[in-house]
């Protein structure tokens, strides 16, 4: 029998490796761009066709390679950053596999132009699929240039995997931030059809937040700064006023590497305690410095997943500088009106100083009793002149109070209203949250929200269907400012938002224009900038839900989001129009998420709780 094990060809195993390294356009994108970091470049390009399908280039102004780095890059394993084994344990870098550019040759066709800066000279290669086609000197600016077209060109299947281009680019942008987040200090350019996204200038932290997630981001930030024998924290947290339904705009780093953990995530959580609701998150971007030795990062290929030595003290740590923040810049309610900075603007100093306290004037020598007509006012200056005086007799009558009787108001519409309401159920709202009303077996309650929810859903499912929701026009037209990556998502969705009823349009970068509203939602008390990016953000926070289609996730955000709310007071029309249109839909019963509408409770039921 003969010897059936043997070893797999570099191309094949190459392709295998590719599948853990790059899952899509976004993860050859984060591998070249911590190649440039780790290069030390100051200066990174990226550019985008196709959502990266076509093609993914990267130019920056880092040291450079040899002609002898630049062919030994692309062998599996072959790594400028790690020589031993113990080097594992005190890693910097970004990238230390040697994996990411061997897996990214395997599956595309890849162009290398580099050079470095004592150099006169640079190297060009050319690989297609793991085998190098060309390798000649060329004339190029000091750094690296990678251009990597045709991802995926060889291997057809993952290619046919991959999602459409709204999607794809929202993951590049997504890693795209991360790594612009890290590095504040590099200057970074994102372009995508020839369409500039990100144009990033050198700066700090806060700076680098602000550009990347819009200019009103500016006053949702709160500083956090702590420094411990175990880790160093910095970096920034979001006031509770502007938290989201959706974890998007969460970042943890370790070390400058951006990594994903739910533990660390529960610890901001716990220290966001009371200050919001179960559905909504907080905005972060912190930084935390720790010894490489205490942790370990080679764990997964992505590089997202760390192990900690102390795990737990890092919980305590992060959660308790947190909320000291919160509580240092007054984002929780406090009792001591002397630290209280709310009310440190409302009276100025000059405000004080003009204040002038009340006086009353009256005369001494006034008689009430006096019957002289030329008797004076009991005040030095009256504001009006009466042609009647009060007599001296019966005088205390002034003092006595007189029932009248009360004289109820009709309405001309009285007896008309009355056959119209008599016609019709009636319906009582029980502390503005529910609709009861009398039915033969006993009690029937309903949640105004969720019917109206349930009505608005189905309603815009129809109109996603016949594309013919009307539009209420607005008075001023309103304009959105989305950041990239949402912007991306409404471009993808804006056939299907208007036909929901919105009149919307682009306006230039990052920028929407909504000139109207469903008429479903003239009502509503949301404006239309509120309500647009409530739909976008309702949108994304049901993408886990696989089974949903995008329409159906439209529908439920808009509904979701417009429907009226607990504590608002009906009238008995308003319930009536509610009820009527509730059980004309095709599943009354139940809700947008799936919970019961409607309880009834039975007379026995009742019965049973009065029983002795």
């Amino acid at each position: 029998m003969t010897d059936i094990i043997h070893l797999l060809p570099d191309a094949v195993a190459n392709q295998i490796a590719a599948g853990e390294v790059v899952q899509r356009p976004a993860s050859a994108v984060k591998e070249l761009l911590e190649n440039a970091i780790d290069a030390g470049a100051d200066k990174i390009q990226l550019v985008i066709k196709d959502a990266g399908k076509a093609l993914i280039q990267i130019v920056d102004n880092g040291c450079g390679m040899s002609v002898t780095d630049a062919r030994m890059c692309f062998e599996r394993h072959a790594t400028s950053k790690v020589k031993k084994a113990e080097d594992l344990f005190a890693i910097r870098t970004m990238g230390f596999r040697g994996e990411a550019m061997a897996s990214i040759a395997a599956i595309a066709q890849v162009e290398m132009k580099t050079r470095r800066h004592e150099d006169e000279i640079g190297t060009c290669i050319s690989i297609e699929g793991a085998q190098v086609i060309a390798q000649e000197p060329v004339a190029t600016a000091a750094g690296t240039q990678i251009s990597i077209k045709n991802l995926f060109f060889n291997t057809p299947a993952r290619r046919n995997f991959l999602k459409s281009n709204p999607v794809e680019m929202r993951h590049i942008i997504d890693e795209f931030q991360r790594v612009a987040l890290a590095h504040p200090a590099v200057f970074f350019s994102l372009h995508h059809d020839g369409t500039e996204i990100f144009n990033l200038p050198k700066g700090n932290l806060k700076q680098r937040i602000v550009h990347l997630f819009g200019n009103n981001y500016n006053e949702r930030l709160v500083p956090v700064e702590e420094e411990t024998t175990i880790i160093n924290l910095k970096g920034y947290i979001g006031k509770p006023a502007f938290a989201k339904k959706t974890r998007g705009e969460q970042f943890f780093f370790v070390n400058n590497r951006f990594i994903k953990d739910p533990y660390l995530n529960h610890a901001v959580s716990s220290a966001f305690e009371d200050l919001l609701p179960d559905d909504s998150y907080p905005l972060y971007v912190l930084f935390i410095e720790i010894d490489p030795a205490k942790i370990d990062v080679n764990v997964h290929p992505t590089k997202t997943e760390i192990k900690y030595l102390d795990e737990k003290s890092i919980y305590a740590i992060l959660k308790s500088a947190v909320k000291r923040s919160i509580g240092r810049y007054n984002i929780a309610p406090t009792l001591d009106f002397d630290q209280e900075t709310g009310f440190s603007n409302m009276i100025t100093q000059k405000a004080v100083e003009d204040i002038v306290p009340p006086s009353i004037n009256f005369n001494p020598d006034f008689n009430p009793f006096a019957s002289d007509s030329s008797s004076t006012s009991g005040y030095s200056s009256s504001p009006r002149n009466y042609d009647a005086k009060p007599s001296a007799k019966n005088w205390g009558s002034l003092y006595e109070i007189t029932d009248q009787p009360v004289v109820e108001q009709t309405s001309i519409y009285a007896e008309d209203s009355h056959e119209i309401e008599t016609s019709k159920k009636q319906y009582m709202q029980l502390h503005n949250r529910y609709i009861v009303s009398q039915i033969k077996s006993g009690l029937m309650v309903i949640d105004q929200q969720m019917a109206h929810e349930r009505i608005l859903y189905e309603r815009f499912l129809i109109h996603l269907d016949d594309r013919k929701g009307a539009s209420q026009q607005s008075l001023f037209p309103q304009t959105i400012t989305l950041n990239a990556n949402d912007f991306e998502l409404a471009k993808s969705l804006l056939d299907d938002i208007k036909s929901l009823g919105f009149d919307v349009r682009e306006f230039g970068k990052n920028t929407l224009v909504v000139e109207g509203v469903p008429v479903d939602l003239g009502s509503s008390s949301i404006n239309e900038t509120q309500l647009f990016e409530q739909l976008i953000e309702g949108f994304k926070n049901t993408q886990q839900e696989l089974k949903l289609s995008k329409r159906d996730r439209l529908a439920r955000s808009l509904a979701k989001n417009s429907a009226i709310k607990a504590g608002t007071a009906l009238a008995q029309e308003e319930m009536n129009t509610l009820i009527d249109e509730l059980f004309a839909c095709k599943t009354p019963n139940f809700s947008v998420s799936g919970k019961p509408v409607i309880q009834t409770i039975t007379l026995a039921e009742l019965d049973k709780k009065f029983e002795k």
